[in-house]
């Protein structure tokens, strides 16, 4: 079941970013085994999504028998991780340096905001903070406004917990052929600055320059073919016809036939040309819109609430979302031809 069974992991119960990690590795078939605190005994949930698929044990980290319980764990797994300040699993004589004893080829992932060493290593942070620091965050927004929090996605969990997962997955193949097992310091200041790649290419690039105030880039909204926009009825359509061959579509399903729709790539015209679209789109709703462009290479859809997208008919074929225990939630993801991921 799922391309990672025969792997046994251990999670260190924590928030957010760190269930979600150890919920990929689960639903790509890994027997993780969540350790909870000893005063979380019995009331854990099983229609949490971010348990799923995981066994769970409560122990009392504080004593030397739930420590020894812990490396007992260890010695018959493949990796642990957990997401505690720098320091902490030290204290609780569960460090690296104390595990790699019981286990040579165990892989460590230590998942944190500002990594485990640094000015700012030994300090509290959310996502907002860590986004910040990397110039993600100063780049999603609208003119005139502060810049917009993009939920707790690119730090927490893009740049936190998913970026754990590829370590450890990552180390996990490395230590079949070396036999060693390694540290894995995945911070989410680095992670989110990874995600800012092509951001940070665009900005040092001569077609087009990334510019640093809000809304004015091809990516940001500034574009008038790259942005959401209302409909008569208050709900809203994305369109992201950036290829030439796409951006003539648009111009036919929405008549934008003026001559100053040709050069799709004057910035300056941009914001004139939203205010146009803007118009066109007003007049009819978003379900007249999607019968005119869903389905087309416009690059166009509708944008969806999370009671609306799991009864999407595309979200519905694909089994995107699942029904499990009362609760609808993310399937596992990517889909894989012969290890198929199952929950």
């Amino acid at each position: 079941m799922g391309p990672l069974k025969g792997i046994k992991i251990i999670e260190m119960a924590g928030i957010g970013p760190g269930p979600f990690c150890g919920m990929v590795l689960a639903d790509l078939g890994a027997d993780v085994i969540r350790v909870d605190r000893a005063v979380s005994a019995g009331v854990g949930s099983r229609k949490e999504p971010a348990n799923r698929g995981k066994r769970s044990i409560a122990i009392d980290l504080k004593s030397e028998e739930g420590v020894e319980i812990v490396m007992k764990l260890i010695e018959g797994s493949d990796a642990i991780f957990e997401g505690f300040r720098p320091g902490v699993m030290e204290r609780l004589n569960l460090g690296p340096d104390d595990c790699l004893k019981r286990n040579s080829k165990l892989v460590f992932g230590r998942m944190t905001g500002w990594g485990q060493y640094g000015p700012l290593s030994k300090t509290a942070g959310h996502d907002i903070n860590y986004i910040s620091l990397t110039g993600a965050l100063a780049s999603i927004g609208r003119p005139d406004s502060p810049p917009v929090v993009p939920l707790n996605l690119i730090g927490d969990f893009g740049g936190g917990g998913m970026l754990l997962a590829l370590g450890l997955l990552a180390a996990l193949i490395e230590s079949k052929s070396s036999g060693k097992g390694q540290v894995i310091d995945a911070a989410m200041t680095d992670g989110s600055a990874l995600l800012m790649t092509m951001m940070y290419s665009m900005k040092s690039s001569s077609w087009l320059p990334w510019k640093d105030e809000l809304g004015s880039n091809l990516l940001d909204g500034g574009a008038h073919f790259y942005d959401t926009y209302e409909c008569k009825d208050g709900k809203y359509i994305s369109i992201g016809s950036i290829e030439p061959q796409f951006y003539s579509l648009l111009r036919d399903a929405i008549g934008l036939e003026e001559d100053i729709f040709d050069d799709q790539m004057k910035r300056e015209n941009w914001p004139e040309l939203k205010i146009k679209i803007r118009e066109r789109l007003l007049t009819k709703t978003q379900e007249e819109w999607c019968n005119l462009m869903e389905g087309k290479d416009i690059c166009f859809a509708p944008v969806l609430n999370m009671e609306e997208a799991p009864k999407h008919p595309h979200n519905v074929a694909r089994k995107t979302f699942i029904d499990l225990e009362g609760v609808i939630q993310p399937a596992p993801a990517p889909r894989f031809s012969r290890t198929v991921s199952e929950i």
